[in-house]
């Protein structure tokens, strides 16, 4: 079931609320952008997701090809969301779970993870290791 969430960047400048329902599955992923900043991530389309606060303070981080949006916020550079419209997927909202500011740490715990080896554009594949992500 769905449940309305509240999160925030560390310095509170960038502020949201998202729909997701956490035993439908989080994500992590091993790409050069996951990996080094831990992100570990639940997709919510548009229409569960609303920007409260700081939509001028955040910074777009775009590489590879392009079509990721990662926004952090320019004052203390967390990652809070990311932002995509990507043929067959549609256009989705990647929660920083790191940044929800009411989830419970047992709701978390409790919620399935599903790796994808974006290092080598296998995101249907978990890769090898996992143990590090």
């Amino acid at each position: 079931m769905k449940k309305t969430f509240h999160g925030s960047c560390h310095c509170g400048a960038v502020q949201f609320s998202c729909k997701i329902d956490l035993a439908q599955g989080t994500s992590k992923c091993n790409c050069s952008i996951c990996s080094k900043s831990r992100f570990w991530k639940a997709i919510v389309k548009p229409d569960a997701f609303r920007l409260i606060k700081g939509q001028g303070e955040l910074t777009d981080y775009q590489f590879g090809s392009e079509r990721i949006h990662h926004h952090f916020c320019r004052y203390c550079g967390v990652k809070t969301f990311g932002h995509a419209n990507i043929e067959g997927l549609g256009e989705f909202y990647a929660i920083n779970l790191a940044c929800i500011d009411d989830v419970a740490a047992g709701e978390l715990a409790e919620a399935p993870v599903r790796f994808e080896d974006g290092r080598h554009d296998r995101w249907e594949a978990a890769p090898t290791e996992t143990r590090h992500l």
